[in-house]
């Protein structure tokens, strides 16, 4: 192949970027969905799993967030939840927390504790690509 081919075909290769790349930005600027934040005690089926967050508590040390879980046989009860406070993400600790496996039939209550935090919170679950937000 030729100098002058080889250039040609990176410009259209280039200008082929440039409208992909601005098709994405005028897709991204014109969207105006919103994230679907639940009040509690709304019940979700994430997958296999129905879920629900039933209180949200702030003790001494801790959040507290009593949740509902049925769908699973033998599932970690504590997997999946997570807390957002203060622009910061954070996992559940496993100390603070009663919950165990979950079972398919029986609807399990537990509490699933995390850091203490300040401020709103959201209380988020993820299961199998899938999230769920609830906020008190």
């Amino acid at each position: 192949m030729s100098t002058r081919k080889l250039i040609l075909t990176a410009l259209i290769c280039g200008l082929a970027i440039m409208v992909a790349g601005g098709t994405k930005l005028f897709q991204m600027a014109t969207d105006h969905s919103k994230p679907v934040l639940f009040s509690l005690g709304h019940r979700q089926t994430l997958s296999d799993m129905t879920v629900s967050v039933r209180k949200v508590e702030q003790a001494v040390d801790a959040t507290l967030v009593t949740v509902t879980m049925v769908g699973v046989d033998g599932a970690v009860a504590t997997e999946g939840w997570r807390l957002l406070s203060g622009g910061e993400v954070t996992s559940p600790l496993l100390s603070k927390s009663t919950c165990e496996a979950t079972t398919k039939n029986t609807v399990e209550t537990c509490i699933v504790g995390f850091a203490k935090s300040t401020g709103s919170v959201t209380i988020a679950y993820l299961r199998a690509g899938q999230q769920s937000q609830w906020a008190p």
